[in-house]
Order: structure tokens, then C-alpha cells, then sequence
């Protein structure tokens, strides 16, 4: 219903500006104050005081007081707070929003038909997902979610880099070094027994006689040099390395989960001649120079040249990045992709030079984001000293199985048997990290503390779990789910305040996937469920009388579908029970 408001309140601002003679370019809606009883304001007061000549909230006076309410559905009244023009709902959209949000799909908003596709996490598959890189498909997955939410046709994509010298070095090592040389893998997954090669590779070629690594660079180069020219057993010695590894990242990034619709592989793009002809193209430039050996692009912005070419006549990841974009924008309306903020200065070049190249950037987002600590440090994959990821994600599991036997007495335990107790752990475990993780602004660094991520009472993961599981636990004793709730029955605050928090939903995730602001859906379940408990403590449900019972009910079906929605758009699990 929130929609069909905006849409009313927005053609009301806008005849009563045209009535008034002022311009209706910018309307200004948006969020109201906290403390006003409203759904929406128009701050536009702010940009007409100059042209007016009066106080914005003189300005906003005159407005109110030229807009018609008569015949609006969703809006009852407007009113003025300062510079602000607030509009009020109606008890049609209250009972509207009632009767939508008892859908299991609420939340959804309608089909846009534009596809996005979605890049995230793209790790060198050179080894087992360590921590300090799952911000990445944890924010990835989120977005795409939040993105399907709003109605976009979503492809989830991992851009394999299997053509750049550190997967080369992984070859080389895989061929030439015995697995006898090797330590026992830390467990029992391919990428923890691949990255032991890769490891002993690059020790190799630190710590050699000078005649061995120059040997050992001779055939790295030479893999290199395959890879470039279409070497088809080149392509396929590479494969079974990186394939064997993403494999085994896989089943890592699925626990989270982050699930992918395609693995698009750096080698499609010199195998299908696309980057071939895109350096002829980035040579016509007329900012192109050859200078220290290599083909660059002089990009007026930039101090630091993008290099595309060798002197050997062999490409750089930028350049088969770049026809990876230009295929994105072939296929997709949209593009959206994830990256670390060391990226950032790329990702900028990367775009300036596609826009060199005639391609429309207006289709092109990207995501920044900081990384995850751990109180105990840094971390790095290629020295084996990093956390993995399937580490923290076993330890939170761990974790929430004791939280949860702690708060378990004994008519509780008695309800659950071990099965159900190692989902709830599996289901708040994860869900702690990827909350803890996604309800951060990207670009603020994180250091994850365990004690607030699976803090029960605080605003955390298991914190808006409950909630849904309180939910879940009131529908299942009266086994009663209302279709046709009766909106007139609720008149308490606690009901209505509810009921207010339940209708914003649809809009959060409207502005989450325009701003690709995951977090902001993570915000709006901590809302959601303080909101709950305030409803569930003084508004009793099951003792109410029948008229107010089913009605409270309903709001309760309202609740849960809402909670488990917000949830599921940032790809937490909500738990029947706890």
C-alpha cells in the first residue's frame, strides 16, 4: 500500500505546487521526522523559501493548506511540522497493509523487467575463502537478494580469475612439487588440500637457488604465454587446478549461504577473441601510449596510467575485465559488482575507460565495502596465517548450540529433541555472522566480537530470530491463521504502531535496492521486532476476546511474514522456534 500512497501524496504535492505557481520538478518526499505521526513528507518548502521569498515553514503552511485530500484513499490528512509537509494515512491503508502483509509474499514488490546481473566475492580460486574477504559474498549475496526482492530479474555471477600469474604459479606447483613434500591439509575439502601447492609454490620461489626460479619463471611463463595464444592443453591444465578449488569454495560460500547463477571465467574472454579486439580498440585511443615496455591508457584523471599490454603482447586482468563489462552490458539492463575498497582506484579507471570506449556507464554500480577483522589480527591466505571462513562459521555453530542448551529449561528442552537443537544452532550461528556482518554500512571496517553477534537481547541476528520464532510459537498453539482480518478491531497504540512498522517494509526494500543498501533492511528488522515486543507485552493475543483475538492474530501473521521476508532479504534464516 505504501506505493499507492506515495503515488497519491505525490499527485496531490504536485497539483497544489502547480495551483500556487511553483515548480514541480523536485517534490522532496521522503521519510518523515521521528516524531511525526506520518508516513511521508515533502521537504520541497526547503527548496521554494528562495524562490517565494518567505521562511520554508511559511512555505510549507501555504502548501498543506492548497492540497486536496478529498477522494484520496491511502491519505487522510496532511499536516505541517516546521519546514515539512506530512501526510497522514487513512485507515484504508492500515487495513490494506493488514490484509497484504498476511501473504506469505509480502514484501515483494512487482515485476520491473529489467535484469541485473550481480557480481560478488570473486576470490582467486587459489585457496580456502578466509575471513577478512567474507564482507564480499556476504554484502554480494544481500544485495542480489534485496535487488530480486524489488522486482529486478537477478543473475548472481563469479568472475573466475583463472589467467592472472598467481594461478600460473598454482599450476607450476601442482605439476612439479610431490604431495609427499607437502604438510596434511587442515581439512578434509579440495581447496584445503589444493592451497598446499600453491603455498610451497610461492615458498619456492622465495627461497630457491637463483638458477631454480629462474627455471620455475620459465614455465610459468610459458603457461602464461599458452593461455594468451589459445593453447588448448594449457586451458585445461589451468582448469583442473582452478575448478578443483572453486569446488571446494563452493560448498564454503554455500554455508552462508551465497549461491551463483554462473562462474564467468576470465579465459572466455581471450578464448572467444573479444579481448583481442578490445586492445585494438584501446590502442586507437587517443589517449593510448606505449612507454616502460607496456601499451597504457593516459586517462586525464588519473595520475596512475592503466596499462593493458605487455611488451610480449600479453593482456592484463583490467583488459579482460573490461570485455567482461562490455558483455555484462550486452546481456544485462544492469550491472552491478562488489569490490574491496583497495579496489577502488580500478574500478574507476575501469569505468572511465568504458566510457572511453562508447558504453553507456550509467549501467554500471558498484559496491565498496571495508573488511572484517577478528580481534586476533590479520590475516593472509598465500602465508597460510589467515582464519578461513569455515572456521568462524563451525565456531558460531559451536556457539549457539551452548547459547541455546543455556536458555533451554526443562517444558522447553522437552519440546525439542537433538535434531532441532542442531538447526537452531546452525540457523543462529550463521545467522549471527552474516547479520552482524550485512547490518553494517559497507565502507565502515568491521571487527567481529562474538558476544554482541549471538547477544540474545541486543539488536543482533538472534535478537529479530526470536521474534519470528515468538511468532511462529503463538500461531502454532491457536493453530488459527486469518485471512480476512478485521482491521477495526485493533485500537490500541501498540497495535497501530505495529501495524505502521509492518507497511514501511515495502518501502525499505524499494530505497535498499535503489541505494544498494543492504543494511538499511537489516535496520528496519531490529524496528520491526522492538516494535513486536512492545505489541506482544501489553496487547495479549490468545486471552483477547474472539473479535480482538483474530484480529491480533492477524497482525501477528502480518508480523512473522514480515520479519521472515526482511530476514530472508538479507539471507538470514528465521527460526519456528528457539
Amino acid at each position: 500500500m505504501f506505493l499507492q500512497l506515495r503515488a497519491e501524496a505525490a499527485d496531490a504535492l504536485a497539483a497544489a505546487l502547480t495551483d500556487l505557481d511553483l515548480p514541480t520538478d523536485d517534490l522532496g518526499i521522503e521519510e518523515p521526522p521521528e516524531d511525526v505521526d506520518a508516513v511521508l513528507a515533502s521537504s520541497a518548502a526547503f527548496r521554494l523559501a528562495g524562490e517565494v521569498g518567505a521562511p520554508p515553514p511559511a512555505v510549507a503552511a501555504d502548501i498543506a493548506e492548497a492540497i486536496d485530500t478529498t477522494g484520496l484513499t491511502y491519505v487522510s490528512d496532511v499536516t505541517t511540522q516546521g519546514p515539512y509537509v506530512n501526510f497522514l494515512p487513512s485507515e484504508a491503508y492500515f487495513a490494506e497493509t493488514l490484509s497484504a502483509a498476511v501473504d506469505d509474499d509480502y514484501g515483494r514488490l512487482p515485476d520491473r523487467e529489467t535484469s541485473v546481473v550481480v557480481e560478488h566475492t570473486s576470490a582467486n580460486p587459489t585457496g580456502p575463502v578466509h575471513v577478512g574477504r567474507a564482507r564480499n559474498p556476504i554484502i554480494g549475496d544481500a544485495v542480489a537478494r534485496v535487488l530480486d526482492y524489488a522486482g529486478y530479474d537477478v543473475d548472481r555471477h563469479y568472475y573466475v580469475n583463472d589467467a592472472g600469474r598467481q594461478i600460473a604459479v598454482f599450476t607450476w606447483a601442482y605439476e612439479t612439487i610431490d604431495e609427499s613434500e607437502l604438510p596434511e591439509p587442515e581439512r578434509d575439502s579440495p581447496e584445503y588440500e589444493m592451497v598446499r601447492y600453491y603455498r610451497a609454490g610461492n615458498s619456492y620461489l622465495e627461497d630457491e637457488e637463483p638458477d631454480a626460479v629462474e627455471e620455475a619463471e620459465a614455465e610459468i611463463a610459458a603457461i602464461l604465454q599458452g593461455l594468451e595464444e589459445g593453447d588448448e592443453e594449457t586451458y585445461e591444465r589451468v582448469a583442473e587446478v582452478v575448478d578443483t578449488v572453486l569446488g571446494g569454495m563452493q560448498t564454503t560460500l554455500e554455508r552462508l549461504p551465497a549461491e551463483f547463477d554462473e562462474f564467468v571465467k576470465e579465459t572466455q574472454f581471450m578464448r572467444d577473441g573479444s579481448t583481442d579486439e578490445l586492445v585494438d580498440r584501446l590502442q586507437a585511443l587517443d589517449c593510448a601510449v606505449y612507454e616502460d615496455d607496456a601499451w597504457q591508457l593516459d586517462l586525464p584523471d588519473f595520475e596512475k596510467n592503466l596499462v593493458f599490454l605487455r611488451s610480449d603482447g600479453t593482456s592484463l586482468y583490467t583488459t579482460r575485465d573490461l570485455a567482461h563489462h562490455e558483455w555484462k552490458f550486452e546481456n544485462y539492463d544492469r550491472a552491478v559488482t562488489v569490490l574491496g575498497e583497495d579496489h577502488k582506484l580500478q574500478a574507476d579507471q575501469l569505468s572511465a575507460t568504458l566510457e572511453l570506449l562508447g558504453n553507456d556507464t550509467e549501467q554500471l554500480r558498484q559496491v565498496f565495502y571495508s573488511w572484517v577483522n577478528l580481534p586476533e589480527g590479520g590475516m593472509s591466505t598465500r602465508e597460510g596465517t589467515g582464519i578461513d571462513l569455515d572456521d568462524l562459521l563451525d565456531e558460531a555453530i559451536d556457539r549457539a548450540r551452548d547459547e541455546v542448551e543455556d536458555r533451554l529449561d526443562d517444558r522447553s528442552r522437552g519440546d525439542l529433541d537433538e535434531d532441532d537443537i542442531e538447526r537452531i544452532a546452525h540457523q543462529v550461528g550463521i545467522g549471527a555472522v552474516r547479520y552482524d556482518i550485512v547490518s553494517k554500512q559497507p565502507t565502515k571496517g568491521i571487527t567481529f566480537e562474538w558476544d554482541r553477534a549471538l547477544d540474545f537481547e541486543a539488536q543482533s541476528a538472534p535478537y529479530v530470530q526470536y521474534v519470528h520464532a515468538r511468532c511462529c510459537g503463538i500461531l502454532d498453539e491457536t493453530g488459527d491463521r486469518p485471512t480476512e482480518p478485521d482491521f477495526d478491531a485493533l485500537t490500541e497504540p501498540e497495535e497501530l504502531d505495529l501495524l505502521r512498522v509492518v507497511a514501511r517494509f515495502p518501502r525499505v526494500i524499494e530505497e535498499a535496492a535503489e541505494d544498494l543498501q543492504p543494511h538499511s533492511v537489516a535496520t528496519y528488522t531490529r524496528d520491526i521486532a522492538e516494535t513486536f515486543n512492545a505489541f506482544y507485552r501489553e496487547c495479549p493475543v490468545l486471552d483477547a476476546d474472539p473479535e480482538t483475538r483474530r484480529a491480533r492474530l492477524a497482525l501477528v501473521v502480518a508480523a512473522r511474514n514480515t520479519v521472515a521476508n526482511a530476514l530472508d532479504a538479507v539471507g538470514v534464516e528465521a527460526p519456528t522456534s528457539m
